[in-house]
């Protein structure tokens, strides 16, 4: 591999990473406010309201189902207005946020439903307000669970950047399709493989602190990315 090949995946890197941080930052927020608008308009909520439970539960759920290829190339006409171009780093933005929120709303909606309801009961004898308990109380109760999600958000959006990349989109997605499988490089396909499992492993280290739990739930993906590397390995020992 040549010094040009090194800064070409250099620079994938830097792409990925930036699509992978806002992305996970505009789904976090998104989802985050529509979690908890699912929640407290649930029929065990703190504000039962039937109408924009079902309005907004059933959007997610058509979200989720929605294969993320299909869906970059449904929503390219929002894609160019926001942005003003479908194709690059900034453009995928869009649609891994679009398919990612549902996910951290359901984990939001997830993690506060666990909360004890005791809890809540004790601060509403306490007079505290609906805000004050969504956000002082059920947030608190919940955020190790959340945290887990996040995590298996996280990955998930790494993986959709790399779908991404084989629509225009750039990153590590780009560079092993366009080098590592189109143009039979496999020693670049085994160095974003290796890549790949260093940024998920890095990340899973350092949730691991906060909540052990993070660690356990993405232990297969880890365990996909290796077989990758050891099947890309095993094609590169062959053809060589």
């Amino acid at each position: 591999m040549d010094s040009k090949m090194i800064n070409i995946i250099i620079e994938a890197l830097g792409q990925t990473i930036y699509m992978v941080f806002f992305s996970t930052l505009f789904a976090s927020v998104l989802g985050f406010i529509l979690g908890i608008i699912v929640t407290v308009t649930s029929p065990t909520g703190l504000r039962p309201n039937i109408f924009i439970y079902k309005s907004l539960d059933v959007i997610i759920n058509v979200l989720r189902s929605f294969p993320f290829i299909i869906l970059i190339v449904f929503i390219i006409p929002l894609t160019r207005a926001i942005v003003g171009t479908p194709i690059g780093e900034t453009a995928a933005i869009v649609p891994l946020t679009i398919a990612a929120a549902p996910f951290v709303a359901r984990i939001i909606e997830s993690a506060l439903k666990e909360v004890d309801p005791g809890v809540i009961e004790a601060a509403k004898s306490f007079g505290a307000s609906n805000l004050q308990i969504i956000f002082k109380v059920m947030l608190k109760e919940a955020v190790p669970a959340i945290i887990s999600g996040l995590t298996l958000t996280i990955i998930n959006i790494i993986g959709y950047s790399a779908m991404a990349g084989s629509v225009g989109a750039g990153g590590l997605g780009k560079v092993a399709i366009s080098y590592g499988y189109q143009r039979y490089q496999t020693d670049v396909m085994i160095v974003t493989v290796i890549i790949l499992i260093i940024i998920v492993s890095v990340m899973v280290y350092k949730f691991s602190k906060i909540n052990k739990f993070s660690l356990y739930i993405n232990i297969p993906y880890i365990v996909w990315l290796l077989y990758a590397l050891f099947l890309n390995y095993f094609i590169w020992i062959i053809n060589k």
